[in-house]
């Protein structure tokens, strides 16, 4: 049960230069700045604290992987010579010539969004 002093909201102060590069960095992978901090932070604590995550989730999640390595027939996708189910936020259908940010991996189905 998390405590009621914990609401979600922090207050963080970075300097101009940080700020800049993070921005930068969320645009290109298509998130929000707040999404992408939260996911940098996610991603640290499961390095450190790895089993609580899955080795999809410490692998995958954040990258970004071609639509042409997607066969939309199957439902399959080729990751790192392992092939998956996929889901694509929004049930849009694939584009072969776009980029995909791999935003959640359960088990052997990943979840994509397109970049």
């Amino acid at each position: 049960m998390v405590d009621k002093k914990y609401n979600g909201l922090i207050s963080l102060r970075l300097n101009a230069n940080l700020h800049a590069a993070i921005v930068q960095a969320a645009e290109k992978e298509g998130r929000s700045v707040n999404n992408y901090i939260a996911t940098i932070l996610t991603r640290h604590l499961e390095s450190v604290q790895p089993s609580k995550s899955s080795f999809e989730q410490r692998q995958f999640v954040g990258r970004t992987v071609s639509g042409s390595l997607m066969t939309p027939e199957n439902g399959l996708i080729l990751v790192d010579g392992i092939y998956y189910r996929y889901l694509i936020e929004g049930n849009q259908a694939v584009e072969p010539k776009r980029q995909y940010v791999i935003i959640e991996a359960n088990g052997n189905v990943l979840v994509l969004r397109p970049f």
